[in-house]
């Protein structure tokens, strides 16, 4: 079935918008490497949260209103801004920039609702309700930011809350989804995510000697990221873009966009900060034993991001669901091999992703190479 707006790709100016999104997900893998335990790892859940939540607004956002205007593009530009400050502000989100977090957060709110009022007038009926819910959502965590503990936490963790109720009653039907734009804005972010990654484990080798063991590790590391691009990559997004073209009720594709981009893109995102994270950790020690919890980023930073694939392509009804719960699976029974030593750990990651990625293709080299020996030979028809 067609889709009912006109294909439109991502331009250039929210490319550079998801470039200074990212930035929050370089910030919250330092922080989980500056104080990698339980308290630090809950705190990266809430702000990731609240943060892809208006990612996804955004997404949602420019899939109805390019921006194609000097008012909109200054407005879109004052919300990478309010990203930016917030950003810079997620090592003391919960301490001493609490306030400039939450301030940065109602900014980034209200120019979305701002921008949304030049959508169409079924966007903009969505919105009478979940613009509301969403300024709200940011005024707790503003909140969150000037009040003592245990009111601080307690505010954050109503902010999501306020923000997955909302969903779920305003008028999902009324927005209109360009499927094609909209699975390649997040699929754009995924790759710089992933690439910002490198950068981050790159930047881990400033300072150390350049042995074999960390060319090792540097390629090592380039290959588990590579393996994460596979298995989004290699023609699960281009289906993924097809089913939401194909699903004409517009609030089945309203709630089919919420739950495989926006639900099931969050734990990708997690996993890749904590996958980020556990390789950076070998960095200098790889034939050195790695404690239990960086042992268990390593491993379960690539099982999470897995399992959140696996969602999405459940929720899509894709085949492939089940290969990456076993992909997962198998890494996290490398872990114990970390606390041995951090370079076998890390090739046991990297060889059972190849493993996996290779034996799911091979079901399609088969058949490409089936139809390729059957239509050898054949006379070419002409209309």
């Amino acid at each position: 079935m067609a889709e009912p707006t006109p294909a439109v790709r991502v331009s250039t100016l929210e490319l550079f918008f998801d470039l200074v999104f990212v930035f929050t997900i370089t910030q919250l893998a330092e922080m989980l490497a500056e104080h990698l335990n339980l308290p630090t790892l809950g705190n990266v859940l809430l702000i990731l949260a609240v943060v892809w939540w208006m990612y996804s607004g955004y997404a949602w956002l420019t899939n109805a209103v390019a921006p194609n205007s000097t008012t909109r593009r200054t407005l879109l530009l004052t919300g990478m801004a309010g990203f930016l400050v917030m950003a810079l502000a997620i090592p003391e989100a919960f301490g001493e920039y609490g306030w400039l977090f939450g301030v940065s957060y109602l900014v980034v709110n209200v120019v979305h609702t701002l921008l949304f009022q030049s959508a169409g007038p079924g966007a903009r009926a969505a919105l009478r309700l979940l613009g509301p819910l969403n300024i709200l959502s940011a005024l707790l965590v503003l909140a969150g930011g000037l009040v003592p503990e245990p009111w601080r936490h307690l505010l954050w963790l109503a902010a999501p809350l306020v923000q997955i109720t909302g969903s779920y009653l305003h008028r999902i039907d009324m927005h209109t989804i360009s499927a094609g734009h909209f699975a390649e804005r997040h699929g754009l972010v995924v790759i710089i995510a992933i690439g910002e990654s490198i950068i981050a484990i790159g930047a881990g080798f400033a300072g150390v000697h350049l042995g074999f063991d960390e060319i090792l590790v540097a390629i090592l590391g380039l290959c588990i990221a590579y393996y994460l691009w596979w298995f989004y990559f290699a023609g699960d997004d281009a289906r993924a873009e097809h089913v939401l073209a194909r699903t004409a009720d517009p609030f089945r594709r309203g709630r089919l966009a919420l739950q495989a981009w926006g639900y099931a893109h969050y734990p990708m995102l997690l996993g890749i900060v904590i996958a980020s994270v556990g390789i950076k950790k070998t960095v200098g020690h790889a034939q050195e034993s790695l404690h239990w919890g960086e042992a268990l980023a390593l491993s379960s930073g690539v099982a999470i991001y897995l399992l959140g694939h696996a969602a999405f392509l459940a929720q899509l009804r894709l085949r492939g669901v089940y290969h990456r719960i076993g992909c997962a699976l198998a890494v996290l029974a490398t872990i114990p091999l970390g606390h041995l030593m951090a370079i076998v750990q890390l090739a046991a990651v990297a060889v059972v992703m190849m493993v996996a990625a290779i034996i799911e293709d091979l079901p399609e080299v088969r058949r490409s190479g089936s139809t390729a020996i059957g239509d050898f030979g054949r006379t070419p028809t002409h209309d």
